[in-house]
């Protein structure tokens, strides 16, 4: 009992230092409080009263985005909008190759794991969530849908921002 009890304690402790959460079908913006701005190598929350330009994302169960490349100019703030249309929850994930990467592996050990971060959208099957994200810096970034097998499946698509003049 002693030893069972003791192998709890660890899950519960490694499950909290990680902000284990539950993926569901729940609109996870109704609950999402203010907006964490924290300078990322993509880019950076961005403000919807300064938003450039409007896209919209559809996801399908066939594990595809479209569209699955998008150009930006540095500076720019975007509004993803983002449409699930299959019948089972998707993502999308903004980041660099290497942090998807890091984190396919962690949802493929923890398949129930869920972060709230500005830079995701979580959007049940039928549903509509969004972004807002500002391109800060220039470069190649990706984003993709982290739910085990998902990513692993081809669900991920480029961003390429163009350094400003």
């Amino acid at each position: 009992m002693k030893k069972l009890t003791s192998t709890l304690l660890a899950v519960l402790v490694t499950g909290a230092s990680m902000h284990v959460f539950a993926h569901g079908n729940e609109d996870h913006a109704k609950k999402a409080g203010p907006v964490k701005k924290e300078q990322k190598a993509w880019g950076i929350a961005g403000d919807a009263k300064t938003v450039n330009r409007t896209i919209t994302f559809a996801m399908t169960d066939d594990m595809r985005f479209t569209p699955d490349k998008i150009d930006v100019r540095q500076g720019e703030t975007l509004k993803f909008v983002i449409k699930n249309g299959g019948k089972v929850m998707h993502e999308m994930v903004i980041g660099t190759r290497k942090d998807l990467d890091e984190h396919a592996a962690l949802m493929q050990k923890f398949p129930t794991m869920e972060h709230e971060e500005p830079y995701m959208a979580h959007v049940g099957p039928g549903k509509t969530g969004e972004i807002i994200w500002t391109f800060n810096k220039p470069g190649n970034f990706d984003f993709a849908c982290l739910i085990a097998g998902h990513y692993q499946g081809g669900m991920l698509g480029k961003v390429t921002v163009v350094a400003s003049k």
